[in-house]
Order: C-alpha cells, then structure tokens, then sequence
C-alpha cells in the first residue's frame, strides 16, 4: 500500500490532483475516527480531517518520503485535533445529539447483530463512558490513548506522529492508562 501511496504522491507533485483523490479516499475513514475520537464532536472532527487533507495537499513538497506517509498524515490530523482541544472551554466534553430525537446520541445508531437488546444497551453506555473518560483526560495523555487503542498504532509510529521520543509516548501511554482507570474504576 505504501507504494501505490508513494506512486501517487509523485503523481501530485507533478500536479495530479486525481491522485491526491485516491489518497484521500484511501486515508479519510481512519483520518476521520482519529479525529473523532479525540474530539468528540462528529462536526468538528469532519472539519479536522477535511483540514488535515487540505494541509497535507498545500504542503506535500515538505513530505520525506523515507517516513510513511499515514504517519506524515496521521500527525496533520493529531495536531489539528490537539490546537481544537487547546481552543476549546474545558467544560463543553459533551457529545452530539441526533437532531429531532429526544436525547439520542450517535452511539445510539451503532447496531449489533448479534447481541440482545439488554447488551447492546450496556455496549453503547459502556462505550459512551469509555469515550467521555477519554475526552477528559489532558490533550497529551488523550492523543497516545487514542492512537495506541483506537487506531491500532504502534509505539513507534505514535512517536513519529507526535514527534515525541519513544520514551515520552511510553510514559504518556502509562499514565494516561492510570487516569482512565481512576475514571473508570467505578465499572
């Protein structure tokens, strides 16, 4: 996959803006969730990821092709979602209604085939509480925690993202487990 994406970065270096479109249809879910996960707001995280592809588009001569370029990409998208969560009142870590519903949240719509009703409630309150702890931890423990468990990342790759040592993501991993746990100790 790495090599279609470099193949066509050349493309959009040479101003092939269809390539830059396979990119983007390549990369935009994950872009996406990363955004939403660290936002919380399915609005601003559209808004973040749409930015992060127009950065990534405006500025793709600074690209170092010996780096992969999801990571290149992913640390756009983390440090768009980092300066919203910087910009943001601390106390508004609510989540999105469903317009027209009475109080219906997008983890409403998640479906499940195969569990019961009952479980599928306690899944989407469950991962409604996971997400609000998430949401209030500090925007560096919050950035780790999100790449490692919800995008799947590597130590390695989180660290390329966030330029940050090894080191650092390391321990901002650790104690941002700590502060999850102290938040959902309770379950």
């Amino acid at each position: 996959m790495e090599i279609f994406v470099k193949k066509r970065i050349k493309a959009v270096k040479k101003g092939d803006q269809n390539a830059y479109a396979d990119i983007v249809d390549l990369y935009k879910d994950k872009i996406y969730r990363l955004c939403y996960r660290m936002l919380g707001n399915r609005h601003e995280a559209e808004d973040a990821a749409q930015e992060a592809f127009i950065r990534a588009y405006v500025n793709i001569h600074t690209y170092n092709p010996n780096m992969r370029f999801s990571s290149w990409l992913y640390r756009i998208a983390a440090n768009l979602a980092i300066d919203k969560i910087r910009k943001k009142k601390p106390d508004a870590y609510l989540d999105e209604e469903i317009s027209g519903t009475d109080g219906l949240t997008m983890y409403s719509q998640l479906s499940s085939s195969e569990a019961s009703p009952e479980e599928a409630l306690e899944s989407l309150e469950l991962q409604e509480t996971v997400q609000k702890a998430i949401e209030q931890l500090p925007e560096k423990y919050r950035s780790v925690i999100v790449l490692k468990y919800i995008e799947g990342l590597s130590l390695q790759e989180i660290s390329e993202i966030l330029d940050l040592p090894l080191g650092t993501v390391k321990t901002r991993l650790h104690r941002g487990r700590e502060a999850l746990r102290k938040h959902l100790g309770h379950l």
